[in-house]
């Protein structure tokens, strides 16, 4: 099979030159089409000085372009940095910085950033998406009438094929390097383990500048798919999309599920086409995967991580709706095993450990920080610094992020759990958990939460749902309420802030 992400695209555009490939509110190209644009915009990467080996950096949103930058620096040889839009520009020149890239392809609506950030990094080149900014014109490349170079640079499979900062959470954003074997290998994972059919249409509307957006992509191409791209989220502009598209599948995290699911409660919308939404990020609640079902609409969880190219494991209605709490099990090409996180050893069903993983779709290593990468692979293995265990069936549970792991009095406690049963509290909008200091105890749990408008919430309130749901030692031994909790630029909540209020 092919291992290289623009000899996908071309033996895909062979097979199925007049199927749909990409749609989205600039047009629509058939895979034939969205070949050749691919081809200009990687001779036009190589004019600008691209070289074999070097990185091009794509500031954009969901689209055209930045799924055709993504094949067209694949072909030219290059690695794609796909930048997240909603970072700060501080963000930004710290990213470009590390990753140093030669060229920038980028959407108009983000020149007055960009004009910041070229100060900062130096460029060989800038590719303007519209009319507004400095650069070369995007439109002017990809809809040239003269024969194309054809610049063609397959490095070899497992070289880096796209480089995708982490959030950074506890510290600087690592680039995780991903490399053209791997994504291919995810897309495989994927394909053969959901009903990823050639006549599926599928709406991506969750950013590709995560994993979750950028591999269903790649699994699209693998199986000839049409993809339809909408840059931002919008509840109801999702479901025209879904009726006008005829979509059959799409990726979503549980925000959006709710959110849309609102809308469908107070509108008439038409869900006909649509078969399946696979759901990550975090868990999906068992009633909303239930009020979907009702619309006639499967939800898939999925537990996926960047670093391992994309999904790691997946649980469908197939599998039972007693299951329906876990992630499912590891896909066709996945391995997991629960260990010791001290020791290293395999630990038996049904006991909370660190998740590691294994297959070919896991990460090269982090770019430029071999420390990390060494932190992260052990004997291929991947160490997620997730906490959860496999019960007897094989099932995978995800408890919670072994850094966030609260030890107190010699017993673990997971703030998941216990954030899960605040969030029963009627009135609670939000809510995180962290360990504080405690002399007694060395560590206690502390729960922040935030109210619903207008609704009010007492301490015995969340202290009373704790205490029904979990242990004794488990509990909540403050709560204190805050009108929002700090988040950062992609919605996860800064845990480290909180551990630093007094």
């Amino acid at each position: 099979m092919p291992l290289h992400l623009s000899q996908l695209l071309a033996q895909r555009a062979a097979l199925s030159p007049t199927r749909e490939a990409i749609v989205c509110p600039r047009g629509r190209w058939t895979y034939a089409q969205f070949n050749e644009r691919c081809t200009r915009l990687a001779d036009a990467f190589a004019a600008l000085g691209v070289a074999e080996g070097d990185r091009v950096a794509i500031y954009a949103k969901n689209g055209e372009a930045l799924a055709n930058a993504v094949f067209a620096a694949a072909r030219a040889g290059a690695t794609a940095v796909v930048l997240n839009w909603r970072l700060s520009a501080a963000e930004l020149t710290y990213i470009l910085g590390d990753a140093e890239p030669a060229v920038l392809l980028y959407e108009e609506e983000f020149a007055p950033v960009v004009e910041l950030l070229v100060k900062a990094q130096p460029l060989r080149g800038l590719i303007r998406v519209g009319e507004r900014g400095p650069g070369v014109d995007y439109d002017s490349i990809v809809n040239a009438s003269s024969p194309t170079a054809s610049v063609s640079r397959e490095v070899a499979g497992d070289l880096p094929a796209v480089i995708m900062y982490t959030s950074g959470t506890t510290g600087r954003p690592k680039g995780a390097m991903l490399s053209h074997e791997a994504l291919i290998w995810a897309a495989h994972g994927s394909a053969n383990t959901l009903d990823w059919r050639q006549d599926a249409r599928f709406l991506l509307v969750a950013p590709m500048f995560h994993i979750g957006g950028l591999s269903p992509l790649i699994t699209n191409v693998l199986k000839g798919c049409t993809t339809v791209l909408r840059p931002e989220f919008d509840p109801q502009a999702v479901w025209q999309t879904i009726a006008a598209e005829r979509i059959t599948g799409m990726m979503s995290v549980p925000l959006m599920l709710q959110a849309m699911l609102a809308v469908a409660k107070a509108t008439t919308v038409d869900a006909s086409s649509l078969a399946w939404i696979s759901c990550g990020a975090s868990a999906v609640p068992k009633a909303l995967i239930e009020a979907y079902r009702e619309l006639g609409i499967s939800v898939h969880q999925v537990y996926g991580i960047t670093e391992f190219s994309g999904a790691v494991s997946f649980w469908t209605a197939e599998m039972g709706l007693e299951k329906a709490h876990s992630q499912g099990k590891p896909h066709l090409h996945a391995e997991v095993r629960i260990v010791n996180p001290a020791t290293g050893a395999a630990l038996p069903a049904d006991q909370d450990g660190e998740i590691w993983c294994r297959g070919p779709m896991v990460f090269s290593g982090y770019w430029r920080n071999p420390d990390a990468t060494r932190s992260a692979l052990h004997q291929g293995w991947y160490r997620s610094g997730d906490i959860g265990h496999l019960d007897k069936d094989g099932f995978l549970y995800v408890v919670d992020r072994l850094k966030d792991m609260i030890i107190s009095g010699g017993e673990n406690i997971y703030p998941a759990e216990l954030e899960a049963a605040i969030r029963n509290v009627d009135g609670v909008a939000d809510v995180a958990v962290v360990g504080r200091a405690d002399d007694r105890w060395g560590e206690i749990p502390v729960a922040f939460v935030v109210c619903k408008p207008g609704m009010s919430v007492t301490e015995a309130d969340i202290l009373a749902a704790c205490r029904e749901r979990l242990a004794g030692y488990k509990c909540v031994k403050a709560v204190e309420f805050l009108g929002g909790l700090p988040r950062n630029a992609v919605g996860k909540i800064l845990k480290q802030e909180l551990r630093a209020l007094p």
